[in-house]
């Protein structure tokens, strides 16, 4: 059976668990299960900490898991790695100071550095030959400048409400840019691929829904150009020979545009259908 890790808690556990129901996986039904078998599928899930996901899977004793990018630089285990991005918690990680002290990650240099990510951020100083004192903590560290404890902070930032009312400013370039990863352990487990394929699909449909209309024939070649779909759109002869049917998929995010200029051409009877999953 193919072992899975799964977040058994914070931003990333529901969404997870979400995708893998559309994926056709049985997990959890009480929050409080840490171990689910899932025999039809030939899965096992164990619910962890985000934290140690990265540990589990890059030391084998996991195949596959389901965690932060933020989380697997971090826990800097040379056994895992990423193989999809699975498009949800997405977070940026930056700098932050008291206003006007510092401008550059140079300036950084032998100064104290609050983060909950240790791993991450001596990573990224490393590469960059910048010696500073990290000072690990366990959340909200925007109140370890005020405190003393701390020259300045890197952590993950939103929309820099909360550094602001800390009296701090973001500077330098970003340290990460994560979001939820798939990540594998040293060798591929039987199953993997089947998972990976299953998890692309939930993307699909999450990303794309399907435009079905009606067009003039002679209209084809200017519809395409507005909605070329994946590969090309699916054009049917109706009963009128000077009208045609198309089906294609249509990024959601823009669906309603790609709709009005699609009408304004001449297309008519103009559906909008969702994708429950897909395999492209």
């Amino acid at each position: 059976m193919l072992r899975i890790a799964v977040p058994n808690k914070g931003s990333l556990a529901e969404t997870a668990s979400e995708m893998l129901h559309e994926a056709g996986y049985t997990g959890r039904r009480d929050p409080k299960d840490l171990h689910v078998i899932d025999p039809q599928n030939e899965v096992e899930f164990f619910y962890l900490r985000p934290k140690d996901i990265a540990t589990y899977v890059g030391s084998g004793a996991l195949d596959v898991g389901i965690t932060g990018r933020d989380l697997l630089l971090d826990a800097r285990m040379p056994g895992a790695r990423e193989i999809e991005a699975l498009g949800f918690a997405g977070s940026t990680f930056r700098f932050a100071a008291p206003t006007g002290t510092f401008s550059e990650l140079a300036h950084l240099e032998g100064k104290r550095i609050a983060t909950s990510y240790p791993g991450l951020v001596d990573a990224f100083l490393d590469e960059r030959g910048i010696a500073v004192d990290l000072v690990p903590l366990d959340g909200a560290v925007e109140s370890a400048v005020r405190l003393g404890v701390a020259d300045a902070v890197a952590d993950v930032v939103e929309t820099g409400t909360t550094l602001r009312q800390a009296g701090l400013e973001v500077f330098g370039p970003p340290i990460l840019q994560s979001e939820a990863v798939l990540i594998s352990g040293p060798t591929d487990a039987d199953g993997t691929e089947t998972l990976l394929r299953r998890l692309r699909g939930v993307l699909v449909a999450r990303r794309y829904v399907l435009v079905d209309y009606d067009l003039p024939a002679a209209l084809i070649d200017d519809a395409v150009a507005l909605a070329p779909g994946i590969e090309s759109p699916t054009i049917s002869p109706l009963r009128d020979a000077e009208w045609v049917a198309v089906r294609v998929m249509v990024a959601r995010t823009s669906v309603n545009q790609i709709m009005d200029s699609l009408y304004a051409i001449g297309a008519r009877a103009i559906l909008v259908t969702a994708i429950h999953n897909a395999r492209l």
